[in-house]
């Protein structure tokens, strides 16, 4: 079996392309990498906040596992407008501030799949999964920020295992998160880590292996802007199954992304402008992303 047949079988297999990264079963996962980025670390003080996500993704290319371009031709085209609504508490836990939060998306997929004899097209737009993490804590110290959360997502978006584009996976996901912010002297490091234990879909009874990747920036702040570089790092770290045995040679998918990145700001919130580039893909979609983050005070 040729590695472009292999690709296909498991973008067929797999039904679906998801709501955040546009990846199948075989290759990606539930977070939409790249959203996180200045200030990361850093959790605001006790009250209630909400931010506002607008993520474009362009796909023209499929990677093989070794990294070449597979040969199928694909256009893909995915929006979102995600809501998080983050409420932070007076109390404390194990010298943390605590506080949590829930995330909410609204997606619009479209695109086309050409590999062999397939020719697949589909566009459907609605709500994804959605994310709560029940207790996140955060810690503040001279030029350390650290936050931790427990997130879990659920199968709320629409899923068909026979169309091409879903709004949703169809399984539930466990993330411990971590995030650390340094800042000193205008520069700033950050980084959020994940690491995704999925549960497996029912309706094709394939469980995607578990996933390790995380977001960055760097930057320099100037008055009131943060001017510097962006993007994530993804690495599955488990076999994916189908019926209990591995797919394949696990299907393993593995991606970095890298581009600009500017934070203003303002009285009432900021603003964040991002342009990712993926490189290096494996088993997954190479394409480019787009991002606008607001963050208000409400």
């Amino acid at each position: 079996m040729t590695k472009l047949t292999t690709l296909a079988g498991a973008l067929l297999t797999a039904g679906l392309f998801s709501t955040s990264v546009l990846a199948t079963e075989g290759g990606g996962g539930v977070y939409p990498n790249g959203a996180e980025g200045y200030m990361a670390g850093a959790l605001p003080p006790a009250g209630l906040y909400y931010q506002n996500f607008l993520n474009h993704y362009t796909v023209d290319r499929l990677n093989d596992a070794d990294g070449h371009n597979s040969g199928a031709n694909v256009n893909l085209q995915a929006s979102a407008d995600v809501s998080r609504f983050i409420y932070m508490t007076h109390y404390q836990l194990l010298g943390a501030d605590y506080g949590m939060y829930t995330t909410i998306p609204l997606v619009h997929i479209s695109g086309e799949l050409q590999a062999g004899p397939a020719d697949i097209h589909s566009s459907v737009s609605g709500l994804g999964d959605i994310s709560i993490a029940p207790i996140m804590l955060g810690w503040h110290f001279t030029h350390w920020h650290f936050a931790a959360a427990l997130e879990f997502t659920a199968p709320t978006g629409e899923y068909n295992q026979y169309r091409f584009a879903n709004p949703g996976r169809n399984y539930w996901v466990t993330t411990p998160v971590f995030v650390t912010t340094y800042l000193n002297n205008g520069f700033e490091a950050s980084a959020k880590f994940m690491y995704d234990i999925n549960a497996k879909n029912d309706d094709t009874d394939y469980k995607s292996g578990q996933e390790f990747h995380f977001d960055y920036a760097l930057g320099y702040h100037v008055a009131n802007y943060t001017l510097g570089l962006a993007g994530y790092y993804y690495q599955q770290t488990t076999d994916d199954k189908v019926g209990g045995e591995i797919y394949q040679d696990g299907y393993k998918g593995k991606v970095f992304a890298i581009g600009p990145a500017v934070k203003i700001d303002g009285q009432m919130g900021s603003l964040e402008l991002r342009y990712q580039k993926e490189v290096n893909a494996e088993n997954r979609p190479e394409g480019d992303k787009f991002w606008v983050k607001v963050t208000l005070a409400l």
